[in-house]
């Protein structure tokens, strides 16, 4: 019975240790599972948050990805080193806070443009998706923001 109890509690550490690892909340992933729109801040030079800007974007379950324009305050920050703040509950948030990565893997971008065309009927007519060709013309840049689990 004693080496049953050990066990026991030594998975049930191991299940707390892997909730505690979770580096996004619950309702946060089942939002950007299911909602159209996230609102995108970053951070400027200074150190102040910006407006945050409604933006369209690709959740894959772990990652969120999205597109701007190569010359926004948003790309330049991003390039800068800024990290990106997400909410998706507006402009005002509550945000979670990510590591942007700006990405040129063109099948990524072709599978962000599948997912918007699955998302957003306007994309699926053919506008304002995600395509390999304007990121390989340097016309948009695309962006992949990862979470960090918390300590």
């Amino acid at each position: 019975m004693t080496s049953f109890l050990t066990v026991f509690a030594s998975l049930m550490v191991v299940v707390a240790l892997d909730a505690a690892a979770e580096p996004l909340p619950v309702d946060m992933k089942q939002a950007l599972a299911t909602e159209k729109e996230i609102y995108v801040a970053t951070r400027r030079a200074d150190g102040a948050v910006s407006s945050a800007a409604p933006i369209w974007f690709y959740f894959d379950g772990t990652n969120v990805y999205f597109t701007t324009s190569p010359d926004s305050h948003k790309a330049k920050r991003i390039r800068r080193g800024s990290p990106v703040l997400i909410s998706v509950k507006g402009a005002k948030g509550p945000f979670v806070e990510g590591t942007p990565e700006i990405i040129n893997d063109l099948e990524q971008v072709a599978r962000m443009g599948e997912e918007y065309n699955k998302k957003y009927w306007i994309a699926w007519v053919g506008f304002f998706r995600p395509r390999p060709d304007r990121v390989a013309d340097g016309k948009t840049i695309a962006v992949k923001v990862t979470f960090a689990a918390k300590p």
